[in-house]
């Protein structure tokens, strides 16, 4: 048994950090404890009996704290809390359960955690079982340093930003260029291959669906089946293990993101904060918040302390406008920043972070304290601005200042748009312009405005097209899970068809909505496969499916696949090389040039021009955007830009007349949805006419 000394240790920063050689201060916090226990486990092949317990020997204010010499490499460690058994306050203090540092920074890989363990019996007293066997424990640090080789982030300005959401694990799982042992990992995201294959697609960011250590939940493993996407967060500052190639996941991660960095791609984190593993008190396992301070992590009724108020539909609710909470969730954004390099987060189910106690606010604590922060207020923010805080549970348009937000109503337009329904182009020309109704008016751009056709939630953007139904029986729910609601269109047949009509329009379809969503003002999200075409054979929620149903596939075979990869290559291409298409202002209606027009002007089928755009009234579904940028370049020369787009939803052939622009020498065909070749170059004088084939856009540019 090794020798342990023990002193007071220091209470700032928490969690488990290594100071000089062979010493480790540990710091928790926890306002309504009677006695916090660090419990040290040295011996790897027995992880039910504590080789030590040691009470921290010092409290200031709410912060319980110790220093400890001598434990030996590679010990886990865990915490019991002693305190009240008083359900009625909110308190579920019961020392018989382990839990994990909130602050841990690695977790052990062979921790054997079902969540069958829950806070109270069916009695309403504490469990009486021991839970150390199975527990989840935090790997002691070490004073390991990082060459980050000068690491700096790319600081992609957002009107250049272009989101691949992705997970770390699906996207590399069956590449074939990549090393077995690498596949579906940090160190395979890395890999030259992989960078290659982003490069070449033309995005500048990489979103990645949850990293954070989380737990299975524990009907998923009674079924076989696990939480793929992630969400179930357990710890705030842990990378998930299960996607690192090598025993040191830290490192690993952070060569990912340098390697990324280098190449210009910056990492965003998809985070949970709004909820964690524990789910409801006499549902949910108690490992972690619950058992350290129930009563000021989470929301609960103020009837009835026992009882939490869920408006995020797992269970709990973390109540970020209690300190202690705010606290925890701003370290560990800080930390994914400056130690681990990442730019920015996309914030799942943002808008529970705004609730104080009655209702969601646009000044409340966890906003305010990021606006303030000098780290994390030159973070990229995005929201997902909705929870289940019924009556106020979608806040599109309603955060601060300094964040964007997922754009539901691009998605749903859009969508509405392409599967033909009536009355659908003024609500489409607000979207395709930046959102202004949605987002000028706390002074942000068109680039507050992540636009979105489908995303790793929903079906694919090929199922999109592919099925009216959502094919969810796989998850075990008897296909009552997922949205019903999804503005899908199957084009004749439900799912596979043998049908080269259908096959083509379908494909026809993905392109129109791929060239909806780059050419949009704001910024754009790409969901990683749809450039590929990838089927999840209906399944509108694959949150459980770690298979190929759920991975990008790689198929070099697939032709059709290929054209559609080149095809958004191509479109990410054009929108770099038009910065009209990446405003950082909204259009101001403003007369440019002497041109008659104004930067952004509307047009019917005939070339008439719309003086105003009244979609409840009008029933078209063809009509014609043009946009004009007219800037000023070095020497007193200037650049004239004129980008005139088509769009027909119509399921019938439909005739276009180009508008009359003074002083312009003609048109060149620059992009045509109904083909899938690259070379779709053609000139048309100004004034002619051109006939746009059904369900297709055509984009064209000035001659010059």
């Amino acid at each position: 048994m090794p020798t342990i000394s023990l002193s007071q240790g220091i209470p700032n920063p928490l969690g488990a950090r290594a100071t000089t050689a062979g010493t480790v201060n540990f710091a928790v916090i926890s306002e309504h404890a009677d006695a916090v226990d660090l419990c040290l486990f040295s011996d790897l092949d027995d992880l039910v009996r504590e080789t030590h317990r040691i009470r921290l020997p010092e409290r200031r204010g709410d912060t319980w704290h110790g220093a400890v010499s001598g434990i030996p490499e590679g010990s886990l460690y865990g915490y019991r809390v002693s305190g009240p058994w008083a359900p009625d306050e909110g308190h579920f203090f019961n020392p018989r359960k382990l839990l994990l540092d909130p602050y841990a920074r690695r977790i052990h890989e062979a921790s054997r955690f079902h969540p069958s363990m829950v806070t109270v019996c069916d009695d309403g007293t504490p469990d009486p079982a021991d839970s150390a066997e199975f527990s989840p424990k935090g790997v002691v640090p070490a004073r390991l340093p990082f060459d980050w080789e000068g690491d700096e982030p790319p600081g992609t300005p957002d009107c250049d930003t272009v989101i691949y959401e992705m997970h770390v694990k699906g996207f590399s799982q069956l590449n074939p260029k990549l090393p077995i042992e690498l596949r579906g990992t940090y160190a395979g995201l890395a890999h030259e291959s992989s960078i290659e294959y982003l490069k070449n697609l033309g995005v500048s960011a990489v979103q990645l669906l949850p990293v954070h250590q989380h737990l299975d939940d524990g009907f998923l493993l009674d079924r076989g089946l696990v939480n793929y996407w992630g969400y179930n967060t357990l710890g705030f500052f842990a990378p998930e293990i299960r996607y690192a190639a090598t025993s040191d996941v830290v490192t690993e991660f952070r060569e990912m993101v340098k390697a990324l960095h280098r190449s210009g791609i910056e990492v965003l984190l998809d985070v949970v904060y709004n909820h964690t593993c524990e789910a409801g008190i006499t549902s949910g396992p108690t490992c972690f918040l619950r058992g350290f301070d129930n009563a000021n992590y989470y929301h609960h009724d103020p009837e009835e302390p026992q009882n939490y108020v869920d408006f995020t539909g797992c269970g709990n609710s973390l109540d970020v406008s209690h300190p202690h909470s705010l606290r925890l969730v701003t370290d560990s954004l800080r930390y994914w920043i400056e130690e681990m390099h990442v730019d920015g987060f996309r914030f799942d189910l943002a808008a529970e972070l705004g609730r104080d106690p009655k209702s969601y606010n646009l000044r409340s604590a966890f906003f305010s304290g990021l606006q303030q922060d000098p780290v994390l207020c030159q973070a990229k923010l995005i929201a997902e601005p909705w929870d289940l805080g019924h009556p106020d549970s979608y806040q599109l348009g309603n955060f601060p200042a300094n964040w964007a937000e997922l754009n539901g109503k691009f998605r749903d337009r859009v969508r509405a748009f392409w599967r033909g329904e009536p009355a659908m182009a003024a609500g489409l020309a607000t979207r395709l312009t930046g959102s202004e109704d949605l987002f000028a008016h706390n002074g942000r751009r068109p680039t507050a405005s992540v636009n979105l056709i489908t995303s790793h939630d929903g079906f694919t953007l090929h199922d999109l097209v592919s099925y009216n139904e959502k094919q969810n029986l796989a998850n075990g729910e008897k296909n009552n899970d997922g949205e019903p609601h999804n503005l899908s269109y199957n084009h004749g047949e439900e799912g596979h068809t043998s049908s080269a009509r259908i096959k083509r329009i379908r494909r026809q379809q993905i392109r129109n909505f791929f060239t909806t969503l780059i050419c949009s003002q704001g910024v754009p999200l790409i969901s990683a496969g749809d450039e590929v075409m990838r089927t999840q054979e209906g399944n509108n929620n694959a949150y459980c499916q770690d298979n190929e149903l759920s991975w990008l596939p790689w198929d070099e075979d697939d032709v059709h696949a290929g054209k559609m990869r080149q095809f958004v290559r191509r479109l990410l291409s054009f929108r770099r090389e038009n910065p009209v298409l990446r405003k950082t202002r909204f259009f101001s209606g403003s007369i440019l040039n002497g041109s008659g027009l104004e930067d952004v002007s509307w047009f019917q089928s005939d070339g008439v021009k719309r003086e105003t755009f009244d979609g409840d009234a009008d029933e078209s579904s063809a009509f014609t955007m043009l946009i004009h940028r007219d800037a000023a370049l070095s020497y007193g020369q200037r650049e004239r830009v004129f980008l005139i787009f088509f769009f027909n939803a119509n399921q019938k052939k439909a005739i276009f007349r180009f508008p009359e622009v003074h002083d312009l020498p003609g048109w060149e065909r620059v992009i045509d949805t109904a083909t899938d070749e690259p070379e779709v170059k053609k000139s048309a004088p100004p004034g002619s006419e051109i006939e746009l084939s059904e369900r297709s856009v055509q984009i064209w540019r000035e001659i010059g």
